[in-house]
């Protein structure tokens, strides 16, 4: 039998009540895994009146004390690292490796807000008038929530949650519903590191819990991560009801080799880039922008690999790529490919055929790489979320930034180039929010903070980092007299300090 997935709200597992649920299947096998229960917005709403109850004494613990909590949570989630990798790997199909990576990103972001002591320490100046001290402060907002999405079911939800508690606020976290294990057994381990109960609360659900966030009064803030049009719909809904809302939206990442790049090293970057956990990254690099000569020489490295990629199970240790997450998104990723080849790109290496022996039920598409792509394509303009890499060729490097700079995404990009004038001009010029250097995958370590431009962050804070501190936490100045007998009298001009 299917297992069951409830919610986990005031430290324990509480079963659904609307009597909606979805199914949580095992990608690599296209068989059902689990159900998990869709909250209703009453059952929304309760999660909010716990977390709310829970937030006044979390708020008053001491940054201190809150620390050596994020230290134990770091500290359980290192021993329970493969258990994770597990968990993620049976919902979600990337390889174990590849699903330790995320655990391990994610442990980075704890291990930034054990620190939370000194990122919450403010300013102060003496005497800025005669007898009078000014300083600053930066206190928590209250109940925050996060609604992330399937393909990062640990990263992503460790890239909100660990600085949002750290500063002292209460969480409620929507995950996907797809892949919901990895959340509620980091809602135990943080359990598990002391944390008290109510503080962080999972609500599994679907369009009706996101819904009930957005509209929620007490609830402060929003992070999301998914789609550019779910990321709008979240920010406009979520701000019009009076909330802070950081809203990350989807990609179409180019990467651009020019003519001197060392073509050995960008044919690799571009094959983990391209179709590591099956291209489903917001990071992934879907569009590779040939200059000149590069062209040739990256096609005739690029297709064997292509064609070789060790494709399988999470459970095999030697693959290299695992199946899409549902049928539903295969059946989309591979209408996005029949759609290049009517538009008149060049399909050089054809993954929609690929089938593995003994996983024939499974959601395997083979790697899939295009040439001669042109920007008024579909495959071009669109976000695959797939192993679908296009080569678009480009006459110069101007026209090549061009390419990077006019389309409507601005979430990472990258260039490959020996040439450091090239780069320079590169980074100082690409209207993109996180710019690789012959590096790939350009996302930031855990101390600086991830986003886009564009129509990929909706929103004015970036996520995690000194900007994830920012975002959950309201600045306080305050300006402090005591008596002393200078000034006596009521004053009716504006206040001004000698």
């Amino acid at each position: 039998m299917a297992e069951a997935l409830h919610h986990y709200i005031g430290g324990e597992i509480v079963k659904g009540t609307s009597g909606r649920t979805a199914e949580v299947f095992n990608p690599a096998i296209g068989e059902v895994k689990a159900t998990v229960d869709l909250a209703s917005k009453a059952e929304l709403d309760a999660a909010v009146e716990t977390a709310k109850a829970a937030f006044p004494g979390w708020a008053a613990t001491s940054p201190l004390q809150r620390a050596r909590v994020m230290f134990r949570f770091k500290e359980l989630l290192e021993q329970n690292k493969a258990k994770l990798a597990e968990l993620i790997g049976a919902e979600h199909g990337k390889v174990l490796g590849d699903a330790a990576g995320e655990v391990t990103r994610g442990i980075e972001v704890v291990e930034f807000a054990c620190g939370i002591p000194q990122l919450l320490k403010g300013e102060f100046t003496e005497n800025v008038g005669t007898g009078v001290d000014a300083y600053t402060v930066r206190q928590p907002l209250g109940v925050v929530a996060g609604i992330t999405p399937f393909n990062f079911p640990a990263m992503v939800p460790m890239w909100m949650f660990p600085v949002a508690l750290a500063c002292g606020n209460a969480f409620i976290l929507k995950p996907s519903e797809r892949d919901p294990s990895a959340p509620l057994y980091l809602a135990q381990l943080l359990k598990e590191a002391g944390l008290p109960d109510g503080v962080f609360n999972v609500v599994n659900g679907d369009k009706e819990a996101v819904d009930a966030i957005l509209a929620h009064p007490d609830i402060e803030a929003v992070s999301f991560v998914g789609s550019t049009p779910i990321a709008e719909y979240v920010y406009t809904t979520g701000t019009a009801s009076g909330k802070r809302v950081q809203a990350l939206g989807g990609a179409k990442n180019h990467m651009i080799v020019m003519p001197d790049a060392d073509m050995d090293q960008a044919t690799d970057a571009l094959m983990g880039a391209a179709y590591g956990s099956a291209g489903e990254r917001c990071m992934a690099v879907s569009v590779a922008v040939a200059v000149g000569e590069a062209g040739d020489q990256l096609l005739e490295r690029l297709e064997p690999k292509v064609r070789g990629l060790k494709i399988g199970a999470y459970t095999d240790a030697d693959a290299e790529m695992g199946p899409l997450v549902t049928r539903q998104h295969y059946d989309k990723v591979r209408g996005y490919v029949d759609q290049g080849v009517e538009e008149g790109a060049k399909l050089v290496v054809d993954g929609r055929d690929f089938r593995m022996q003994g996983y024939e039920k499974g959601y395997f598409l083979g790697g899939c790489l295009f040439d001669e792509v042109k920007p008024e394509m579909k495959i071009y303009k669109e976000e695959i979320f797939g192993p679908v890499l296009s080569v678009v060729r480009s006459g110069s490097y101007e026209e090549a930034l061009e390419l990077v700079n006019g389309h409507e995404f601005g979430n990472g990009t990258a260039i490959f180039t020996r040439d450091g004038d090239a780069a320079r001009n590169f980074v100082q010029r690409a209207k993109i929010g996180m710019v690789g250097v012959n590096v790939p995958i350009p996302v930031p370590m855990a101390f600086h903070s991830f986003g886009g431009w564009k129509r990929s962050l909706f929103g004015d804070h970036h996520m995690h980092g000194p900007e994830g501190v920012r975002f959950y936490t309201r600045m306080k100045a305050v300006t402090t007299r005591w008596p002393t007998g200078i000034r006596s009298g009521a004053e009716f001009v504006m206040p001004t300090m000698r």
